[in-house]
């Protein structure tokens, strides 16, 4: 199958493809997505497997206005209205009850849906002119960065769907914030560039945060109600390790200090690979002598007093680290406060939770 790049001058070939069972990647203002027609059971299952991805791992339907939820949701609760009110177009992903329209091979097989209105003036046109719910999830292969420009999603998917809906890099940088609103109380189920903060403003409320968000491990038959729940997500192929220091006074060169131990120490042989560490502006000027020294890869995520320029680079650096054939990424931790909570959640799922605390 040859996958055609298309410009904002062929939205209209972009939109008959998805009405006919096609697959075509569409940009948002958080990552690209890998779109299909929401309420086709078998353009769902394509979706899976051209990503390679578990189909009990549920999809998120996109749609251009609050007025195309109304048939895919049994009913619209007056705070998710609010939220949408607040939100939409952005990164907000509102789960509902579905209505029996929604098949299940869009749902994980759960009876609720995933919905969002993405901020991208191509996206929103095309799901217009396709006149349906386009089920997105990232447009990479299962598990690995997602992709924050066309070029990524080509790497992985070249061959796989038809086309790619090119408008350049995000803005963003990691995935939309997940809320259930299915339940008795909201419960944020993954952080986003929309806070636990802005959500509570909005509310009146503080949601109630999934337990997995805060480390606890999932049991056996864990049934995830939103993407990126249960399974290893945003990994590049290098071992991935943070750092993190259980005070702030000194923080940063007790961390610098932890990573060279390591490398001394635990695992000697490790100079023979290529190496790469993971830090914010601020503190590059701790790393660059034992960078010199080494022969290591300095990777500048963004600035600590801004999170949103490290969500902004976290996935394009780790593609980055996959090109140039890094076996090994040592990385700072960052609060997790605000939008550092989003950031420090993918972190943490790329590394595969391996983390070294210092005390």
């Amino acid at each position: 199958m040859e996958t055609r790049i298309f410009s904002n001058k062929d939205i209209e070939e972009a939109a008959r493809i998805l009405k006919t069972g096609g697959l075509v990647a569409f940009p948002t203002e958080t990552v690209y997505g890998l779109g299909g027609n929401g309420l086709d059971k078998e353009a769902a299952r394509k979706i899976y497997a051209a990503k390679g991805r578990p189909s009990d791992n549920p999809l998120i339907l996109h749609v251009s206005k609050m007025e195309e939820v109304i048939p895919l949701v049994e009913s619209v609760p007056e705070k998710a209205k609010l939220l949408m009110d607040s939100f939409w177009p952005g990164p907000l992903t509102l789960i509902l009850k579905k209505s029996a329209i929604v098949p299940l091979e869009s749902t994980g097989g759960l009876d609720t849906v995933a919905l969002r209105c993405p901020d991208n003036a191509l996206t929103l046109e095309l799901i217009e002119k396709a006149g349906l719910p386009i089920a997105g999830p990232s447009a990479n292969l299962s598990g690995s960065p997602s992709p924050t420009e066309a070029s990524h999603v080509y790497h992985d998917l070249a061959g796989r769907i038809e086309g790619i809906l090119d408008d350049g890099a995000v803005g963003i940088g990691v995935e939309s914030t997940i809320l259930d609103m299915s339940t008795e109380r909201p419960t944020l189920l993954r952080p986003g560039a929309i806070t636990l903060e802005d959500l509570t403003e909005v509310l009146g409320e503080k949601p109630d945060i999934d337990p997995t968000l805060l480390g606890k491990s999932m049991e056996d038959g864990f049934v995830p109600k939103a993407p990126g729940m249960k399974y290893r997500h945003y990994a590049p192929k290098a071992e991935m390790i943070l750092f993190r220091t259980l005070e702030h006074k000194g923080a940063e060169s007790k961390v610098r200090e932890s990573m060279a131990k390591y490398l001394e120490e635990e695992r000697g042989d490790s100079f023979q690979k290529k190496i790469a560490i993971l830090c914010a502006e601020e503190t590059k000027p701790l790393y660059q002598e034992m960078a010199e020294k080494k022969n290591i890869r300095l990777k500048i995520l963004g600035r600590r007093e801004d999170p949103l320029s490290m969500t902004h680079n976290l996935f394009r650096i780790l593609r980055e680290c996959d090109e140039e054939g890094i076996n090994l990424i040592l990385s700072e931790s960052y609060p997790e406060e605000g939008v550092g909570f989003a950031l420090m959640n993918r972190m943490k799922k790329a590394a595969g939770q391996k983390i070294i605390l210092i005390k």
